[in-house]
């Protein structure tokens, strides 16, 4: 028997979850037994990126999934906020210089996240011109 992802949306979105999921714990894998200085989770980006590169795999494949992640991602970072409210010497000066790697670290990834989108809308769009430019 055979699942239409089309016509079930919301188990769309939860394999797309999944999926996400596994390319995590793929990443994960690879650190672990290749003993990269890496996270998981960033060697598992890395996978995706390849696979969206090589054009194995589509965007529309974890779209649903990805949004889901970015619309919920505040209750990620609600564990790391009670944590600061537990322990009262991070108010000091030591809070201050985490604060300041905290922005600074934002700024980072903000930024390299903004030039990885904008190399990969340029691959797409040339890939797209290349496509609509073939007889």
């Amino acid at each position: 028997m055979r699942i239409d992802l089309q016509e079930h949306p919301r188990l769309s979105r939860l394999i797309q979850i999944a999926a996400l999921l596994g390319f995590w714990q793929l990443g994960e894998a690879i650190v672990h037994f290749a003993h990269l200085p890496i996270p998981g989770a960033i060697a598992g980006m890395l996978l995706v990126l390849g696979l969206f590169a090589s054009g194995r795999f589509s965007i529309v494949n974890i779209r649903r999934g990805a949004e889901w992640f970015l619309a919920e991602m505040l209750l990620f970072f609600v564990p790391a906020v009670l944590a600061v409210l537990d322990h009262h010497e991070f108010i000091g000066l030591v809070g201050l210089k985490i604060m300041a790697v905290i922005l600074v670290g934002t700024i980072i990834v903000m930024s390299v996240t903004a030039l990885a989108i904008d190399i990969g809308y340029r691959l797409m769009m040339k890939r797209e011109d290349a496509h609509h430019a073939a007889p």
